[in-house]
């Protein structure tokens, strides 16, 4: 099976929860398939210092958008410099993918819609109407949005538009 050819692709560095990473975010979000899992050969393995035969990448699809993830060791983290974001059409959503994701993972993490997942990769769950509020061209409309969702973990849209009038 070839991959789908995408320009540019986010590639996930993982210890040695790749594979259990990518099949978790293919449980969260809808029409989301693991493609291909390629595992380490002997040789491959010896210049990682990784199992022969143990996954070394997964390619998948989240909602279309192409990943790849890697279990590269423990070299490198994640940490909030890089989040992906879920946009979200209503609080239903929102509830959705906050409480997938957020399960397991680390509760000091969540503020203003973002969150870290139990892999430590971080997300923003936000309301697409978060950014029509900020962008309303009413600069208290906006100033209130901006507090609101500031003082949240997960957002709240009927509290949000509430607190922006």
């Amino acid at each position: 099976m070839s991959v789908r050819f995408q320009r540019i692709s986010p590639f996930l560095w993982f210890n040695d929860q790749a594979e259990e990473a990518a099949d978790f975010y293919v449980s969260v979000f809808e029409n989301s398939r693991i493609l291909t899992t390629t595992r380490y050969d002997k040789e491959t393995a010896k210049a990682a210092g990784r199992p022969e035969g143990s996954v070394m990448t997964v390619a998948f699809e989240l909602d279309g958008q192409a990943f790849a993830a890697l279990n590269g060791g423990p070299a490198f983290t994640f940490n909030p410099a890089l989040s992906l974001v879920v946009n979200c059409r209503n609080q239903d959503e929102i509830d959705h993918y906050w409480n997938s994701l957020s399960k397991g993972g680390d509760p000091r993490a969540q503020q203003c819609g973002w969150l870290q997942d139990r892999y430590g990769l971080s997300w923003q769950v936000v309301p697409v109407r978060l950014f029509d509020l900020l962008n309303s061209g009413d600069a208290s409309k906006a100033r209130n949005a901006m507090q609101a969702v500031l003082a949240m973990k997960k957002i709240d849209i009927a509290a949000l538009e509430k607190t922006a009038a």
